[in-house]
């Protein structure tokens, strides 16, 4: 896939600079009942602040679906799990790209579309996956298994994506391992995910021992709790969970598989196994359904917040670089993601 496929349809829509009371209206309808009113009554100045530079600076916001709900219906222009963003980083036509996620998000978004300034608005929200292996890792793992193909999760660094020969998310892992030519492949470094994957494909996937800090507490017994609780309740969970927690849900899928499930499920209440700030984020675009959740949340994700987002634009400060021999050969690694699919 080629850099002029990938920006077939740009990305370039900035909002207009909405009045404080349609700011105001526009965040009680979305966060009535799940912010404090006086809290979105703080929240509106700083969106309105934010709104005027990303006109000025000619920036568009991303917002990774585990977000606080003051950036996710505040400020973002769009909004999705990794993969969603990844393909809205490349069609991106604005000056400025601000990535409301964590740096693995950000870089990859620098590394789709180079010639973006890319910025991160706290340097330190940064992802217990991806410190799990370093591309000193991968050159090991290729030199003792010479000829697998490697496949790595997007949550990596870019010097990892670098040694892969193709990357994938939770959205297409199966999609991306049955396309591969080979029997045997390296899937790394998600230990979870692989064993998750592992039970849907002939192939031998053979794993790295990294989990998510925050998928990797949830319990099978937890959900066996609460069907007892509720019954008729449908559970849906994150790929990143142990074995026995996706054993023990009703779907498994990806943040955005998981809100497509959610608007198709005929159940009253639902459970989303995963960082539970998502549950907050689409709480009332489903009002008949009730929401339970097994609150853990990601303390990299909740890094990024209005004040610094602000900040960020005002001094056009913490952009994003990667190496140009590193963005290169990673940028081959998700163009073959992305053709796949």
């Amino acid at each position: 896939m080629n850099s002029t496929h990938l920006a077939s349809t740009p990305t370039t829509t900035i909002p207009e600079i909405e009045e404080f009371d349609q700011i105001r209206e526009r965040l009680l309808s979305h966060l009535d009942g799940i912010v404090p009113r006086f809290e979105i009554e703080l929240h509106v100045p700083k969106i309105r602040r934010i709104q005027e530079l990303k006109v000025a600076q000619n920036a568009i916001i991303l917002g990774h679906n585990y977000q606080v709900p003051e950036i996710f219906h505040g400020i973002a222009d769009i909004t999705g799990d990794s993969l969603a963003l990844a393909r809205e980083a490349a069609r991106a036509e604005t000056e400025r790209i601000v990535f409301c996620g964590v740096h693995f998000m950000a870089e990859t978004a620098k590394i789709l579309n180079p010639e973006k300034r890319v910025l991160l608005s706290n340097l330190e929200a940064g992802c217990s996956l991806a410190e799990s292996i370093t591309a000193e890792d991968v050159r090991q793992l290729k030199a003792q298994y010479p000829g697998v193909p490697v496949v790595n999760y997007v949550n990596t660094s870019a010097a990892v994506k670098a040694e892969s020969d193709y990357c994938c998310t939770s959205s297409n892992a199966l999609q991306v391992v049955e396309a591969i030519d080979s029997d045997r492949i390296l899937f790394l470094p998600d230990e979870y995910l692989t064993r998750n994957t592992q039970a849907l494909t002939k192939k031998e996937l053979i794993p790295w021992p990294g989990r998510c800090m925050v998928h990797e507490v949830f319990q099978a017994s937890t959900l066996e709790a609460h069907r007892q609780q509720f019954p008729g309740i449908e559970i849906l969970a994150h790929p990143e969970c142990s074995p026995e927690v996706v054993a023990e849900a009703d779907f498994t899928g990806s943040t955005s598989a998981m809100i497509d499930r959610v608007a198709d499920s005929s159940a009253d209440r639902v459970m989303l196994v995963t960082e539970c700030g998502m549950s907050d984020n689409i709480r009332n675009r489903f009002p008949e359904k009730e929401f339970t959740t097994p609150c853990t949340v990601c303390p990299h994700m909740k890094r990024i917040d209005l004040d610094n987002i602000i900040e960020a634009l005002e001094k056009d400060q913490y952009p994003i670089e990667v190496n140009p021999e590193i963005a290169q050969r990673a940028r081959l690694a998700l163009e073959r993601m992305l053709e796949i699919g």
